[in-house]
């Protein structure tokens, strides 16, 4: 009488006649190193996870792989640029990945985050000496009043365009470093 064979050992079966290709292969490595390094990239954001264990991970990797990790790392970081984070951890893991120094690039970034952060804190100021006229003018003063920015219209306004101006200044910073 015949053997009587489980679901698995015929999907097993079924399953050795079918071969991955290298193409799909290599899809597959491909899919596996972006997810890891999309871990590797919050954990050293947040940081959890430091520079010199990155560069552990990437050398134990094959040479294609590698390659394709700093490629991707690199371009996240460079993205993860922002007006409103001090960014110097990203800095200093760019410049590890590209393995070169980048002190003017530095240099740049940190000017213009700190004359966007004064030119904030002065818009800010102006903002609110406008809103706390404006509460006089409605008979609403004295030492206690401040008037609530999150809210104000003027200030949303104004911190948007005083963003958009710097952002576009960040996005030629974030050019520099991609070409270097």
């Amino acid at each position: 009488m015949g053997e009587i064979k489980s679901t698995l050992e015929l999907a097993l079966e079924r399953t050795k006649k079918i071969s991955i290709s290298e193409e799909e292969r290599e899809k597959i490595k491909r899919k596996e190193t972006s997810q890891k390094v999309n871990g590797l990239f919050r954990r050293y954001k947040e940081g959890r996870l430091s520079l010199n264990e990155i560069l552990r991970d990437i050398e134990r990797m094959d040479e294609k792989m590698g390659a394709l990790s700093k490629e991707i790392l690199i371009s996240q970081w460079i993205d993860a640029l922002s007006l409103s984070e001090e960014d110097e951890r990203l800095i200093r893991g760019i410049e590890a990945l590209k393995g070169r120094g980048m002190d003017e690039v530095r240099a740049r970034l940190h000017h213009l985050l700190s004359q966007y952060q004064r030119q904030k804190d002065r818009v800010k100021e102006e903002v609110t000496v406008r809103s706390t006229e404006a509460l006089k003018r409605e008979g609403i003063s004295g030492n206690a009043v401040e008037p609530k920015l999150e809210g104000n219209e003027i200030w949303k306004e104004e911190s948007e365009k005083l963003g958009h101006s710097y952002r576009v200044k960040l996005e030629d910073i974030k050019e520099q470093l991609r070409s270097l």
